[in-house]
């Protein structure tokens, strides 16, 4: 069982007991967050897509820890005209690991 979820503008594949890295979260580690915006839940049955989100579907996970990404480095220059400017960059992010899925209620046709 795996479901989508979107985090932060991106999209996240994920499974129950798994740990991924997505954008900061609030929180400190050990604390509970649910992601409502579920794209996608493939259910002990049949599969559930959302238009977009699935309504009254979410995700549960903890967050484990939080901490910087690799630095990347930007270099600009000009050619020819004594320009160089170097920066760096980490990207804070957040690690958590997939507690549980909720499905939504059944509705009678």
């Amino acid at each position: 069982m795996y479901a989508i979820i979107q985090t932060g503008g991106k999209q996240y594949k994920v499974a129950e007991g798994e740990e991924l890295n997505v954008d900061r979260l609030a929180g400190e580690a050990g604390d509970t967050v649910t992601f409502d915006q579920v794209l996608y839940l493939s259910g002990d049955n049949a599969p559930i897509t959302g238009k977009p989100f699935i309504e009254g579907a979410s995700v549960s996970a903890s967050v484990v820890e939080h901490g910087k990404g690799d630095k990347v480095v930007i270099f600009k220059y000009k050619a020819k005209k004594d320009y160089r400017k170097k920066q760096g960059h980490r990207q804070p992010y957040t690690r958590i690991r997939i507690n549980s899925f909720t499905q939504p209620e059944k509705k009678e046709v």
